[in-house]
């Protein structure tokens, strides 16, 4: 038996891998919680300002009511489970994107006399700019991202890893204020009251130190993805039919390429319309109850947030109808339905790897062994007696390790916020710099967690676009991702040490120091 057939036979797929996640997250809460681990959860009334204690347990899934528990809800929390929906609705949109022949002329267009690193650090700087439309970034990024390579005559799985590098590391890194960051404002305003009741933290708190470090980690994965990713994965081979025809943009393709141009703008500008306030007849898409306007445009019940994925799937639809229309790809109503179904051909192992993801991440929530963790490190740091650059890594360490377990950033800062935010005030510093090292942390292992909702997209599309007979590992997923991780935390840690030691502005009128 040859190595390679070894490995074949050792290698665990991905599916398996996450069963045995399962059976160990099982096993582990039943022995928690027979030594009855639990912790203490401190959180702040927002009437009161003062802390509401609670004590979590361990709960069991080793016993009958955790068996049913398993039973009764992964039907139910499948069908709910936020990639499912969304990803096949926004492949639907993408499929006409694609099969018309608006993808291959755009992506043609943009890659054909540009640079590669070029064309890669334009990716990466996307996918951290597109946190502004949250979650929803991952499910549009990481199917474009490997069509825009595979067109560019490149690896596929480069773009997928590079776009999925970008959105997770930078995931704290937002220039422009988003919805969680609003609803992580909102915690810290309230940690901060606790000790200064006229405290006031504005949004244009954090722009200094989130432009530089999206400037600079931007530049960093693209030379990681260039440097070190590209030769470290397996010659994608493209049809002979590819290699050899060259791709030429005739009268038909430029025709096809300006009526989608158009019908895009159009719809644009009317979705546009509708998401500005103050004038005649517009923001009729905005939630008018929530005060900033980023709440307005992404809170929960907005029209904008509950409908999104199907506005960004009609616009892809529009533009491959009206490229097709022009090009003459789309002839009839017929061409127009089998190209909406197009890129679902072969999309039942995603469905499979999403099922089994589903259940791992609802039974490690329903255990609180997230939780319990994380209230134990917010605890930690209310203990400790360090002050300056060790209370600084500390925290930065803290918020590391909690993204493993809860990637959740409002659910993570609202059981950390009560407790660190008045240490660190205690300590002489600003609480806009305790958020900003919260969310350097999370970059770092936000794409190393299968916990981690998107995760399972990302290993998926990594899998469709593998053309070895070895299934793409769940450690090697993590594997790739690790590099981008290493360095991102590396360079963010130094850019706060930085920033507190010379004492340089966050933002407008804000600094480390209080």
């Amino acid at each position: 038996m040859n190595v390679n057939k070894l490995k074949e036979k050792i290698t665990l797929h991905p599916i398996m891998a996450i069963l045995i996640l399962v059976g160990m997250t099982i096993l582990i809460s039943g022995i928690l919680a027979f030594f009855n681990i639990q912790g203490t959860i401190r959180k702040i009334s927002p009437t009161s300002l003062e802390y509401n204690s609670s004590v979590t347990e361990v709960v069991s899934l080793f016993n009958i009511q955790g068996i049913k528990y398993i039973f009764t809800s992964t039907v139910s929390n499948f069908v709910a489970f936020a990639p499912l929906s969304s990803l096949i609705i926004i492949l639907i949109g993408i499929g006409v994107m694609e099969k018309s022949g608006f993808l291959k002329t755009a992506f043609t267009l943009l890659t054909k006399n540009a640079k590669k690193n070029t064309v890669t650090f334009v990716l990466i700087s996307i996918s951290i700019l597109l946190g502004i439309i949250g979650d929803l970034s991952y499910i549009i990024l990481i199917p474009l991202s490997a069509i825009l390579f595979q067109y560019g005559k490149r690896n596929p799985s480069i773009g997928i890893i590079a776009s999925f590098a970008g959105l997770c590391c930078g995931t704290g890194i937002n220039i422009i204020l988003t919805s969680i960051d609003s609803s992580l404002l909102s915690l810290t305003q309230l940690a901060a009251n606790m000790m200064d009741k006229n405290y006031i933290i504005k949004t244009s708190s954090f722009v200094i130190i989130m432009a530089f470090a999206f400037i600079l980690i931007a530049f960093l994965l693209t030379q990681i993805t260039e440097k070190y990713l590209v030769y470290r994965l397996d010659k994608y081979e493209f049809p002979k039919t590819e290699v050899e025809e060259e791709f030429s943009i005739g009268k038909k393709e430029k025709k096809g390429l300006a009526l989608a141009i158009i019908a895009g703008t159009i719809y644009f500008l009317i979705f546009l319309y509708n998401i500005i306030p103050g004038l005649p007849f517009s923001g009729k898409l905005l939630d008018d109850s929530q005060v900033f306007y980023i709440d307005k445009l992404f809170s929960y019940n907005s029209f904008f947030s509950t409908g999104f994925v199907f506005i960004v799937t009609m616009l892809f639809v529009i533009l491959g109808l009206f490229y097709g229309i022009g090009a003459k790809t789309i002839k009839n109503n017929r061409d127009l339905c089998e190209n909406l179904g197009h890129s679902l051909d072969g999309i039942g192992k995603i469905l499979v790897l999403i099922f089994f993801a589903s259940i791992l991440i609802n039974i490690f929530k329903y255990t609180e062994i997230g939780t319990i963790i994380v209230g134990s490190l917010a605890d930690l740091i209310n203990h400790v007696s360090f002050t300056g650059v060790p209370l600084i890594i500390l925290l930065f360490v803290v918020s590391i390790i909690s993204t493993i377990f809860i990637p959740s950033s409002v659910t993570k800062w609202s059981i950390i916020s009560g407790s660190v935010v008045p240490t660190f005030m205690n300590a002489g510093m600003s609480p806009e710099f305790v958020q900003v090292i919260f969310r350097f942390g999370e970059c770092v292992t936000m794409g190393l967690t299968p916990l981690f909702t998107y995760f399972v997209v990302y290993l998926a599309f990594l899998e469709k676009y593998n053309q070895r007979k070895r299934t793409i590992r769940l450690l090697k997923g993590i594997k790739y991702q690790l590099p981008y991780a290493i360095v991102t935390g590396l360079v963010l840690l130094t850019i706060l040490i930085v920033w507190y030691i010379v004492g340089l502005p966050l933002g407008i009128g804000v600094y480390p120091n209080l």
